[in-house]
């Protein structure tokens, strides 16, 4: 029975809570700079005219801050660097898109599951920091807290 109870706890993975948020960066970062940031900026200009403008800054300037939030911000943190500011920056933008443009709707048309996932993600990190496995761990940043 006990080795029922270790293998049903998968005792023989090793825990790495620092290799969980290197995955953990890479897995939101890129998705996020992939799926949503890389189309931003490839195509600001058409999107610029038609983009939620939440905040009465202008299409193009709420256009250019999710920008900035998912493709600097996700890079910065793909790298483990300022890697609570990309964090918190991702954070924002995620967070301004589920309450401010989809208004907490997770379910149906338009819903902003997406945006909410990211956002408890990316939180975290901002919570946790990057881990000894980034950028900022070999310049005595945060990840050695």
């Amino acid at each position: 029975m006990r080795i029922l109870g270790r293998l049903l706890r998968l005792d023989f993975v090793p825990a790495s809570a620092d290799l969980a948020l290197l995955l953990l960066r890479l897995w939101l970062g890129l998705s996020l700079l992939t799926l949503h940031g890389w189309t931003k900026l490839s195509n600001f200009g058409e999107m610029s005219g038609k983009f939620a403008d939440p905040f009465g800054i202008g299409m193009k300037g709420s256009l250019a801050l999710a920008t900035f939030g998912e493709v600097v911000g996700t890079i910065l943190l793909i790298l483990g660097l300022f890697s609570r500011f990309a964090a918190l920056s991702c954070s924002i933008t995620m967070a301004v898109a589920f309450f401010s443009v989809h208004k907490l709707v997770l379910k149906g048309p338009g819903n902003g599951e997406l945006a909410f996932i990211y956002l408890a993600g990316f939180f975290t990190l901002f919570i946790a920091g990057p881990g000894r496995f980034a950028f900022d761990a070999k310049s005595g940043g945060s990840a050695k807290e």
